[in-house]
This record gives C-alpha cells, structure tokens and sequence, in this order.
C-alpha cells in the first residue's frame, strides 16, 4: 500500500480527500500547515507528497525547496486554478507535477497513481539498467545519475525526461510523448510542464559542465540529446 503526505491547510477538504484516498488503496497522513509538513518527512518515509500551494507558516514553494535539501520523494503540487506562474515555479523548484484546484478526487488519483508507476518503473527488473551516453551515466535501479563522473542531484521527473532522452539520443523525442511517458498523462494546450523539466535538466547539466546544446529544442518537434552514445546492460 503505497504512503501518501496530503498537505492542504483546508481541513474539510483534507479529510474528504483523505477518506477517498483510503478507499482507492492508499495510506494517508494528512497535515495542515508547512511546518507540520516538513516535520511529517522528517520523521516519516512517504511513497509520494500531495502539497497545496497556499499553506501558513511555510507556503507549498517553501516546503518544496527545504524539502530538495535532503529528500526526492515524489511531490505532486495543488495550484490555484489558472495560476500557470504557480505551476511553471514549482516544476522548477523540483516538482514532478501539478494540478489546479478545485481537482476532480479521480483525477488525482490518476496523476497520482501515474507518477507512482513511473516510480516503480526504475526498479531493477527493469532492462537496460546500466545506461551511458558519452559523458552521462544513469543507474536506473539506484536512480542515479552522474554527467562527466559529477553527480546529478534530480528529481523523479527529471530523471525519467533523462532516461528517455538518453534511450534515444540522436533522435527527437516529441513533447506528446515525453508528457505520456515521463508524466503519465496526455499532452494538452499550453502545459509548459515538459519543457520546464528539460530546462531543470539543462541548468542542473551546465552546473557540472556540460553544453548547453547537449539537449535542443527541435521547434514543432520535440527534444533530442545531440551526442551519440551506448547502452550497457548491467
């Protein structure tokens, strides 16, 4: 039964989200504020984080970037609906995806239940667990990765946007298909949360060296890794 930490300071809303969470299989603690938040991981291992944005004491951004510090659980992100601003920073504080409220229980439970299988799909009966693409390095079941023998600090997202670039260097990768495969979902009109991931990428990769063209933009095509490479079975 995977974990779940629901962080809304909405109490009502909580405990209706929480009761349905629990009937879908999952195990929830909820917590209302930034503080109880960040004690809640502190002491605790979670499967995944639904955190609102709007909290007291610590605002959801807060959270997320105290939480970066020493932990890459999975965090799914509650904007207000319409906030693009709102979602477009918490992507790159390191969130793996958002959702605007009011959400549809079902509907988060979906988005949920995706960024979970992208999860499990880094555990090692998975092939291909050893991949090298000249200076990049990815340990898919330890999920590591490392760029030039420096280690790569990513978040859930980034590393499976990396995994899929990697497992196609050389070729485009179109935006529909990295939003399906990396992020579980369709690709729908004005979501930027692909291209912020890749610019995560690209910012955390320059930080230990490597070039800004290594990961282009094909305009109305998609995103390529530009340097060839190998794939090593481990």
């Amino acid at each position: 039964m995977a974990k779940l930490l629901l962080v809304d300071d909405d109490q009502e809303l909580c405990a209706l989200l929480g009761e349905f969470l629990s009937t879908e299989g999952f195990e929830t603690t909820m917590v209302h504020d930034g503080q109880a938040a960040l004690d809640a991981t502190a002491e605790g291992t979670f499967d995944l984080i639904v955190l609102d944005v709007m909290l007291p004491i610590y605002t959801g951004f807060e959270v997320l970037r105290k939480l970066r510090d020493y932990c890459q659980t999975p965090v799914l992100m509650l904007t207000a609906k319409g906030e693009d601003v709102d979602r477009i920073v918490g992507l790159e504080m390191g969130a793996d995806d958002y959702l605007p409220k009011p959400c549809n229980p079902r509907e988060l439970v979906a988005r949920i239940r995706a960024i979970l299988r992208r999860v499990d799909q880094t555990q090692p009966e998975q092939p291909s667990d050893h991949l090298v693409v000249d200076q990049l390095e990815l340990q898919i079941s330890a999920h590591s990765a490392s760029y030039s023998n420096k280690p790569l600090t990513l978040t859930g997202a980034e590393f499976t946007v990396l995994e899929l670039l990697m497992r196609s260097s050389g070729q485009v990768i179109s935006k529909e298909a990295l939003t399906e495969q990396a992020l579980g979902r369709k690709l729908t009109p004005y979501d930027r949360s692909i291209d912020v991931h890749v610019s995560n990428l690209r910012k955390k990769l320059a930080e230990k060296g490597a070039s800004k063209e290594l990961i282009i933009n094909i305009r109305g095509a998609g995103y390529m890794l530009t340097v060839s490479g190998k794939l090593n079975n481990a």
